[in-house]
Protein backbone atom coordinates (compact mmCIF):
# COMPACT_ATOMS: atom_id res chain seq x y z
CA UNK A 1 0.00 0.00 0.00
CA UNK A 2 1.08 3.59 -1.04
CA UNK A 3 -0.29 5.26 2.14
CA UNK A 4 -2.35 5.38 4.99
CA UNK A 5 -5.41 7.11 3.46
CA UNK A 6 -8.73 6.00 2.86
CA UNK A 7 -9.76 5.86 -0.43
CA UNK A 8 -13.06 3.90 -0.47
CA UNK A 9 -14.88 4.05 2.91
CA UNK A 10 -18.56 1.73 2.87
CA UNK A 11 -20.67 3.20 5.81
CA UNK A 12 -23.92 1.00 6.50
CA UNK A 13 -24.32 -0.47 3.72
CA UNK A 14 -27.68 -2.48 3.39
CA UNK A 15 -29.37 -3.39 -0.16
CA UNK A 16 -32.67 -5.13 -0.90
CA UNK A 17 -34.50 -5.68 -3.86
CA UNK A 18 -38.19 -6.46 -4.02
CA UNK A 19 -38.95 -9.88 -4.67
CA UNK A 20 -43.28 -10.64 -5.17
CA UNK A 21 -44.51 -8.86 -2.39
CA UNK A 22 -41.78 -8.61 -0.06
CA UNK A 23 -37.79 -8.17 -0.08
CA UNK A 24 -34.48 -10.13 -1.19
CA UNK A 25 -31.81 -8.85 1.47
CA UNK A 26 -28.70 -8.85 -0.01
CA UNK A 27 -26.51 -7.48 1.83
CA UNK A 28 -26.88 -5.94 5.27
CA UNK A 29 -24.55 -3.87 7.91
CA UNK A 30 -21.49 -3.80 5.83
CA UNK A 31 -18.59 -1.34 6.94
CA UNK A 32 -15.35 -1.37 5.70
CA UNK A 33 -12.56 0.79 5.21
CA UNK A 34 -9.77 0.76 1.92
CA UNK A 35 -6.57 1.92 1.56
CA UNK A 36 -4.85 3.56 -0.76
CA UNK A 37 -2.71 1.75 -3.17
CA UNK A 38 -4.43 -1.15 -1.30
CA UNK A 39 -5.36 -4.82 -3.02
CA UNK A 40 -8.85 -6.47 -1.42
CA UNK A 41 -10.40 -9.30 -2.66
CA UNK A 42 -13.88 -10.47 -0.84
CA UNK A 43 -14.76 -14.25 -1.38
CA UNK A 44 -17.89 -15.38 0.06
CA UNK A 45 -20.39 -18.37 -0.36
CA UNK A 46 -22.50 -17.89 -3.82
CA UNK A 47 -25.17 -15.56 -3.42
CA UNK A 48 -24.10 -13.42 -0.93
CA UNK A 49 -23.75 -10.59 -2.35
CA UNK A 50 -20.43 -9.73 -3.49
CA UNK A 51 -21.31 -8.65 -7.10
CA UNK A 52 -23.98 -6.90 -5.62
CA UNK A 53 -21.51 -5.06 -3.30
CA UNK A 54 -19.25 -4.20 -6.75
CA UNK A 55 -22.34 -2.99 -9.17
CA UNK A 56 -23.20 -0.54 -5.81
CA UNK A 57 -19.61 0.71 -5.96
CA UNK A 58 -19.86 1.24 -8.93
CA UNK A 59 -22.71 3.03 -9.22
CA UNK A 60 -24.48 0.44 -11.36
CA UNK A 61 -27.14 -0.01 -8.41
CA UNK A 62 -27.93 2.22 -5.34
CA UNK A 63 -27.70 1.29 -1.64
CA UNK A 64 -31.23 0.87 0.01
CA UNK A 65 -29.64 2.50 3.09
CA UNK A 66 -26.03 3.65 3.93
CA UNK A 67 -23.21 5.25 1.81
CA UNK A 68 -20.36 4.59 -0.13
CA UNK A 69 -17.60 7.35 -0.42
CA UNK A 70 -14.67 7.30 -2.58
CA UNK A 71 -12.03 10.02 -1.51
CA UNK A 72 -14.65 11.24 0.67
CA UNK A 73 -16.98 12.04 -1.76
CA UNK A 74 -20.50 9.88 -1.88
CA UNK A 75 -20.75 7.65 -5.09
CA UNK A 76 -24.35 8.57 -6.59
CA UNK A 77 -23.69 6.59 -10.01
CA UNK A 78 -21.30 5.54 -12.25
CA UNK A 79 -18.29 7.72 -12.73
CA UNK A 80 -14.66 7.44 -14.63
CA UNK A 81 -13.23 7.71 -11.22
CA UNK A 82 -14.00 4.23 -11.35
CA UNK A 83 -12.57 1.16 -13.82
CA UNK A 84 -14.78 -2.18 -14.13
CA UNK A 85 -13.00 -5.49 -15.38
CA UNK A 86 -15.53 -7.93 -16.02
CA UNK A 87 -15.43 -11.30 -16.38
CA UNK A 88 -17.25 -12.18 -19.43
CA UNK A 89 -14.96 -9.61 -21.12
CA UNK A 90 -17.41 -6.90 -21.99
CA UNK A 91 -15.18 -6.11 -25.07
CA UNK A 92 -16.76 -4.27 -28.16
CA UNK A 93 -16.70 -7.51 -31.06
CA UNK A 94 -16.46 -4.66 -34.06
CA UNK A 95 -13.76 -2.50 -32.17
CA UNK A 96 -9.90 -3.50 -32.25
CA UNK A 97 -7.86 -3.30 -29.40
CA UNK A 98 -7.42 0.44 -29.56
CA UNK A 99 -10.49 1.31 -30.41
CA UNK A 100 -11.66 -0.92 -27.34
CA UNK A 101 -8.76 0.79 -25.35
CA UNK A 102 -9.91 4.23 -26.38
CA UNK A 103 -13.77 3.40 -25.50
CA UNK A 104 -13.80 5.55 -22.56
CA UNK A 105 -11.30 8.29 -23.81
CA UNK A 106 -13.87 8.90 -26.53
CA UNK A 107 -16.61 9.42 -24.53
CA UNK A 108 -14.91 12.08 -22.44
CA UNK A 109 -14.22 13.56 -25.89
CA UNK A 110 -10.34 13.32 -25.31
CA UNK A 111 -8.73 14.15 -28.42
CA UNK A 112 -7.27 11.82 -30.83
CA UNK A 113 -3.46 12.55 -30.51
CA UNK A 114 -3.93 12.32 -26.86
CA UNK A 115 -6.23 9.08 -26.83
CA UNK A 116 -3.27 7.33 -29.26
CA UNK A 117 -0.78 8.21 -26.73
CA UNK A 118 -2.90 6.98 -24.05
CA UNK A 119 -3.73 3.68 -25.34
CA UNK A 120 -0.61 3.27 -26.68
CA UNK A 121 0.89 3.27 -23.04
CA UNK A 122 -1.62 0.99 -22.03
CA UNK A 123 -1.32 -1.59 -24.49
CA UNK A 124 2.57 -1.48 -23.98
CA UNK A 125 1.56 -2.23 -20.25
CA UNK A 126 -0.63 -4.99 -20.83
CA UNK A 127 1.67 -7.05 -23.10
CA UNK A 128 -0.06 -5.98 -26.47
CA UNK A 129 2.30 -4.15 -28.42
CA UNK A 130 1.76 -5.48 -32.24
CA UNK A 131 -1.54 -6.40 -31.61
CA UNK A 132 -3.26 -2.95 -31.81
CA UNK A 133 -5.49 -3.56 -34.39
CA UNK A 134 -6.89 -6.59 -33.83
CA UNK A 135 -10.61 -7.53 -33.01
CA UNK A 136 -11.64 -9.75 -30.13
CA UNK A 137 -12.22 -12.58 -32.05
CA UNK A 138 -8.78 -12.78 -33.10
CA UNK A 139 -7.46 -13.02 -29.28
CA UNK A 140 -7.30 -16.12 -26.62
CA UNK A 141 -9.06 -15.22 -23.41
CA UNK A 142 -6.27 -13.86 -21.07
CA UNK A 143 -5.43 -11.22 -24.40
CA UNK A 144 -8.74 -10.26 -24.21
CA UNK A 145 -9.24 -9.84 -20.72
CA UNK A 146 -5.85 -7.89 -21.19
CA UNK A 147 -7.60 -5.10 -23.16
CA UNK A 148 -10.33 -5.37 -20.26
CA UNK A 149 -7.88 -4.26 -17.98
CA UNK A 150 -6.62 -1.37 -19.85
CA UNK A 151 -9.54 -0.04 -21.30
CA UNK A 152 -10.41 0.25 -17.23
CA UNK A 153 -6.71 1.85 -16.71
CA UNK A 154 -6.68 4.08 -19.40
CA UNK A 155 -9.61 6.76 -17.35
CA UNK A 156 -7.31 6.64 -15.04
CA UNK A 157 -9.81 5.33 -11.69
CA UNK A 158 -8.71 6.00 -8.21
CA UNK A 159 -9.78 2.47 -7.99
CA UNK A 160 -10.11 -0.76 -10.00
CA UNK A 161 -12.82 -3.16 -9.32
CA UNK A 162 -13.04 -6.58 -11.14
CA UNK A 163 -15.41 -9.02 -10.83
CA UNK A 164 -13.92 -12.42 -10.88
CA UNK A 165 -12.10 -11.09 -13.72
CA UNK A 166 -10.28 -14.45 -14.53
CA UNK A 167 -13.13 -17.06 -14.17
CA UNK A 168 -13.69 -18.13 -17.72
CA UNK A 169 -9.93 -18.59 -17.95
CA UNK A 170 -8.07 -22.23 -17.88
CA UNK A 171 -6.46 -22.68 -14.88
CA UNK A 172 -2.44 -22.02 -16.45
CA UNK A 173 -4.03 -18.73 -18.24
CA UNK A 174 -5.71 -17.75 -14.88
CA UNK A 175 -2.16 -18.22 -13.20
CA UNK A 176 -0.71 -16.53 -15.44
CA UNK A 177 -2.82 -13.74 -15.39
CA UNK A 178 -2.86 -13.28 -11.94
CA UNK A 179 0.90 -12.51 -12.16
CA UNK A 180 0.25 -10.01 -15.22
CA UNK A 181 -1.87 -8.39 -12.27
CA UNK A 182 0.28 -8.19 -10.05
CA UNK A 183 3.00 -6.72 -12.37
CA UNK A 184 0.35 -4.18 -13.76
CA UNK A 185 -0.77 -2.71 -9.74
CA UNK A 186 2.66 -2.61 -9.12
CA UNK A 187 3.65 -0.16 -11.40
CA UNK A 188 0.23 1.42 -11.05
CA UNK A 189 -0.40 1.43 -7.25
CA UNK A 190 -4.42 1.33 -8.02
CA UNK A 191 -6.10 0.08 -5.48
CA UNK A 192 -8.15 -2.47 -6.42
CA UNK A 193 -11.20 -4.44 -4.93
CA UNK A 194 -11.60 -8.13 -6.39
CA UNK A 195 -14.18 -10.22 -6.61
CA UNK A 196 -13.35 -14.07 -6.65
CA UNK A 197 -14.89 -17.65 -5.55
CA UNK A 198 -10.73 -18.59 -5.54
CA UNK A 199 -9.28 -19.42 -2.06
CA UNK A 200 -5.69 -19.52 -3.58
CA UNK A 201 -6.66 -16.43 -6.41
CA UNK A 202 -7.08 -14.23 -3.08
CA UNK A 203 -4.26 -15.50 -1.33
CA UNK A 204 -1.89 -15.09 -3.83
CA UNK A 205 -2.57 -11.30 -5.02
CA UNK A 206 -4.49 -9.62 -1.66
CA UNK A 207 -3.41 -7.48 1.05
CA UNK A 208 -6.54 -8.68 2.87
CA UNK A 209 -8.76 -11.04 1.95
CA UNK A 210 -12.70 -10.39 3.18
CA UNK A 211 -14.89 -12.96 3.52
CA UNK A 212 -18.27 -12.28 3.72
CA UNK A 213 -21.37 -14.41 4.91
CA UNK A 214 -24.22 -16.00 3.65
CA UNK A 215 -26.99 -13.95 2.25
CA UNK A 216 -27.90 -11.44 3.67
CA UNK A 217 -23.91 -10.59 2.82
CA UNK A 218 -22.36 -9.24 5.84
CA UNK A 219 -18.20 -9.27 6.79
CA UNK A 220 -17.77 -12.48 8.52
CA UNK A 221 -14.22 -11.97 8.81
CA UNK A 222 -11.03 -10.52 7.29
CA UNK A 223 -7.78 -11.84 6.89
CA UNK A 224 -4.39 -9.83 6.71
CA UNK A 225 -1.72 -11.02 3.95
CA UNK A 226 1.15 -9.83 4.95
CA UNK A 227 4.15 -11.66 2.83
CA UNK A 228 6.02 -10.29 -0.03
CA UNK A 229 5.51 -10.57 -3.30
CA UNK A 230 5.86 -12.98 -5.41
CA UNK A 231 4.23 -15.62 -3.01
CA UNK A 232 4.68 -19.19 -3.13
CA UNK A 233 1.88 -21.39 -3.59
CA UNK A 234 3.47 -24.25 -2.27
CA UNK A 235 4.68 -22.59 1.08
CA UNK A 236 3.83 -23.69 4.51
CA UNK A 237 2.50 -20.19 5.15
CA UNK A 238 0.06 -20.12 1.84
CA UNK A 239 -1.50 -23.36 2.74
CA UNK A 240 -2.01 -22.42 6.46
CA UNK A 241 -4.10 -19.46 5.82
CA UNK A 242 -5.60 -21.31 2.54
CA UNK A 243 -6.93 -23.66 5.37
CA UNK A 244 -8.24 -20.92 7.24
CA UNK A 245 -10.31 -19.48 4.90
CA UNK A 246 -11.52 -22.31 3.38
CA UNK A 247 -12.52 -23.50 7.13
CA UNK A 248 -14.62 -20.01 7.60
CA UNK A 249 -16.38 -20.40 4.38
CA UNK A 250 -16.96 -24.29 4.85
CA UNK A 251 -18.39 -23.04 8.21
CA UNK A 252 -20.56 -20.26 6.66
CA UNK A 253 -21.87 -22.44 3.85
CA UNK A 254 -22.45 -25.23 6.35
CA UNK A 255 -24.56 -22.83 9.30
CA UNK A 256 -26.68 -21.74 6.61
CA UNK A 257 -27.83 -24.84 4.96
Amino acid sequence: MDGNEVVLSIKDLHKSFRKGDGELVAIEDFNLDIMDGEFVCVLGPSGCGKTTLLRVIAGLEEPTSGKILLKNKEITGPGSDRGMVFQEFGLFPWRTVRKNIEFGLEIRKIPKEERKTISDRYIDLVGLKGFEMSHPDELSGGMKQRVGIARALANDPAILLMDEPFGALDAQTRNLMQKELLRIWSEMKKTVVFITHSVDEAVFVADRVVVMSARPGKIKSIFDVEWERPRDRGGVEFASLRKKILAELERETVSNR
